[in-house]
């Protein structure tokens, strides 16, 4: 069927499932995830290890069959019209699955002849990947020489030879600098003005922040899902009080055996509390570790950050949305 014969070609949608489901055996490793990408935004697909983010993108490009539910990627389903999809995707692991012993242009050429781009046309994506990348002059460097920045965006550059209309980036960004991090996400926003959709999953909450709409999944089902400031709104169980105290970590460990906050968390020598009118609770606080001689320094109430929202979702219990 050509594209323009495809109805549902025409919508906005670039990824759609309806209650897409996965089992192993007896484990529900995905369940009923309900999701939208409209085309050309940036996706973030959150979620601690475990949580169903691999199962749900293996399912999404064609690689695993779901048990139940349904899905479309580009308008085209991705049970039975798997080459159609094939076509029009881009994929980038956390391994960038380069070859180590090939040169930059040696893998740009045999990646561009997996996705079908030969002659005329390679000769040009080959030069506007390069430049693109920033890899002009590096041609000839062999690939496991590059640093992890260079080697992240070789691979962006072999994943995008043929033009894909939708990107999956699994955790693309994890082990590399954060100047790095910064310059890939630039190329990022580069290619989502461009036209391009891209779905990426990431661990790091400033990286999440910058995302058009997220999904947080939790026990393989959806807990979150919208832009990040619409989720920080809705999403978010209490207030946020941040302390700056001496001996941070001791300190954690006395607000949470107290009892009295719905969450504490450590951000690097500061502590987060979460509860219900949580400014209320400062002179408890005061209280419990002076009682320790642990120096309070300041308490104030702070707006939640998406890292917050995260981790509050993250401990629900399963089901709980």
């Amino acid at each position: 069927m050509r594209d323009n014969q495809n109805p549902a070609r025409a919508n906005n949608h670039a990824v759609e499932t309806i209650d897409l489901s996965k089992k192993f055996g007896d484990f529900t490793a995905v369940d009923e995830v309900n999701i939208t990408v409209h085309r050309g935004e940036i996706f973030g697909f959150l979620g601690p290890n475990g949580a169903g983010k691999t199962t749900t993108m293996r399912m999404l490009m064609g690689l695993l069959q779901p048990t139940s539910g349904s899905a479309t990627i580009l308008g085209f389903d991705i049970v039975t019209q798997k080459a159609e999809v094939h076509q029009r995707i881009g994929y980038v692991s956390q391994r960038f699955s380069l070859y180590n012993d090939l040169t930059v242009v040696e893998n740009l050429n045999f990646f561009g002849g997996t996705y079908g781009v030969r002659g005329q046309h390679m000769e040009e994506r080959r030069e506007e990947i390069l430049n693109m990348a920033g890899l002009a002059g590096r041609e000839e460097e062999l690939t496991k020489n590059l640093s992890g920045g260079w080697r992240q965006r070789l691979a962006l550059g072999c994943a995008i030879l043929h033009q894909p209309e939708l990107l999956f980036l699994d955790e693309p960004t994890a082990g590399v600098d954060p100047i790095s991090r910064r310059d890939f996400w630039d190329l990022l926003y580069s290619l989502s003005n461009q036209g391009h959709t891209i779905f990426v999953t990431t661990h790091y909450m400033d990286e999440a922040e910058h995302c058009n709409r997220m999904a947080f999944i939790q026990h393989g089902r959806l807990v979150a899902l919208g832009s990040p400031e619409q989720i920080k709104l809705e999403k978010m169980q209490g207030q946020v009080m941040e302390i700056d105290c001496a001996a941070p970590d001791r300190a954690m460990g006395i607000m949470r055996e107290s009892g009295l906050f719905l969450e504490v968390s450590l951000y690097g020598a500061l502590i987060h509390v979460v509860a219900e009118e949580v400014a209320s609770y400062k002179p408890q606080v005061k209280k419990l570790l002076n009682k320790e001689d642990i120096e309070v320094r300041s308490m104030q109430l702070i707006a939640p950050s998406l890292e917050d929202v995260f981790i509050a979702s993250v401990t629900q219990k399963p089901g709980v949305a």
